[in-house]
This record gives C-alpha cells, sequence and structure tokens, in this order.
C-alpha cells in the first residue's frame, strides 16, 4: 500500500525480526530494519518514518541513546520493544520521549494495537497543531512549533511534558479525569498508574507556574482529575 505507514523496527534478534516482518506485511505496513543503535539514528533521520518499534538491547549502544537522539530533532512515535520489564526501564525510556513500552514476550496482538493508538495520537496531534496558539494569563504554546513562553520566556519541556500540556489545552476549561489523561498522554494500558501523572504534572508547574505550590492555571480537582484555566 503506497499510503500506509512506515515503520522502522530496531531489532538485532533474528528471530524476533522475521516475527516482526511477518507480522507488519500481514498489516500491509510498510517497513525498514536496523541492527544496531548507530543504524537506527541514521534511518531515523534520513527516512522519517511514521513509527519506530525500538529494542534496548542492540549490540552497540544502549536502545535509550536512540531516544536520546530522535527525539533531539522530531517527535516521531517510538515503541519501545524489550526484555527489560523493571519499572525503572520503563520510566527511563518514556522519560527520554518513548511514547510506549511492550514487555517480551509479547503478545502481536498487543503489539498492533500499540502501533495504531501511538499513530493515531500522532495524526491527532498534527491535525490539531497548524497555527495554533493558546494563551492563558502570562502562559503562551504555538502548538504548530511545539513553543512555549512563560511571561515571554521559552521554556523547555520534555516530549511527554509538552502531550501532557497538549491534552490539558484540547479541554482548557474543563475537568478532565485522571484517568482520561493517562489514556490521551501515555494510553489506554497505563490508565490505572496515576503516578505517572503526579509526577509529570508537578514538572510541568514547576515550569510554568510562578508559585507552583498554588498554581494559578493548573489546578488539581480533587478526587476528579485537573483543570487548566483559560484566559
Amino acid at each position: 500500500m503506497r499510503n500506509a505507514p512506515e515503520i522502522l523496527i530496531v531489532e538485532d534478534d533474528p528471530q524476533i525480526r522475521r516475527f516482526l516482518r511477518a507480522t507488519l506485511t500481514a498489516e500491509q505496513y510498510r517497513f525498514h530494519e536496523a541492527l544496531t543503535a548507530a543504524e537506527a539514528i541514521a534511518q531515523a533521520a534520513a527516512r522519517q518514518p511514521d513509527l519506530i518499534v525500538l529494542d534496548l538491547g542492540l549490540p552497540d549502544q544502549d536502545g535509550l541513546e536512540v531516544i536520546r537522539h530522535v527525539r533531539q530533532s522530531n517527535s516521531t512515535p517510538i515503541i519501545v520493544l524489550s526484555a527489560r520489564g523493571r519499572e525503572k526501564d520503563k520510566i527511563e525510556a518514556l522519560d527520554l520521549g518513548a511514547d510506549d513500552f511492550v514487555s517480551k514476550p509479547f503478545a502481536v496482538g498487543e503489539l498492533l494495537a500499540r502501533i495504531r493508538a501511538a499513530l493515531r495520537r500522532a495524526a491527532t496531534i498534527t491535525g490539531e497543531a497548524s497555527g495554533t496558539v493558546f494563551r492563558t494569563g502570562n502562559i503562551e504554546v504555538d502548538l504548530g512549533k511545539r513553543l512555549v513562553l512563560v511571561a515571554g520566556t521559552a521554556v523547555h519541556l520534555t516530549p511527554i511534558e509538552f502531550r501532557l500540556l497538549q491534552a490539558l489545552i484540547r479541554h482548557a476549561g474543563k475537568v478532565i479525569t485522571q484517568r482520561q489523561l493517562l489514556i490521551e498522554v501515555w494510553g489506554p494500558q497505563h490508565s490505572g498508574q496515576s503516578q505517572y501523572l503526579r509526577v509529570y504534572m508537578a514538572q510541568l508547574r514547576r515550569k510554568l507556574e510562578a508559585d507552583p505550590t498554588r498554581p494559578r492555571f493548573l489546578l488539581t480537582e480533587p478526587g476528579v482529575g485537573y483543570r487548566l484555566l483559560e484566559g
């Protein structure tokens, strides 16, 4: 299919690579393969794929380095596919900008669902982003340029912090539940992991609010969720 999404598989295990190749072919995705971190970084820059499926245990460098390099230039969805199952590894990968984390061994149906969800989120953000600028108080967010200003000064947000802010902007003025935010930012599989949300909301407040302990714009609705104040 000419317009099918293009996926970059970064995996050095030939059996898993063969399995992924067959799975993606059956779903009519286009794909390319990289066996090392260096090759993955080069292909990601040259091909600009629609999504990356990334193993962390690569022969030349840790797969986390691939996430770091990719996130320096673009927001291509990255799904980590790894035998590392520790919470610390998942949080580090997500913190660096991965969109999702699937542990090996994995079910093919689950992986395909995660791929579809990541592609949908990317398409939604792209559609929303063109030319949209949101302002509240001294905070200004240019969604197209991914630029955040506080009192005229640029503020750097991590990819996940920016996605969280985007979700709040999408529902500005309304209460959005913790579960809704978790699904929109991290995906349905993380709908019960409210610790992610608390950590990133605290980080956003530190960067955007004059007094993070008494926020004016990023408000908590006790027992329900959060609300971004408009105007």
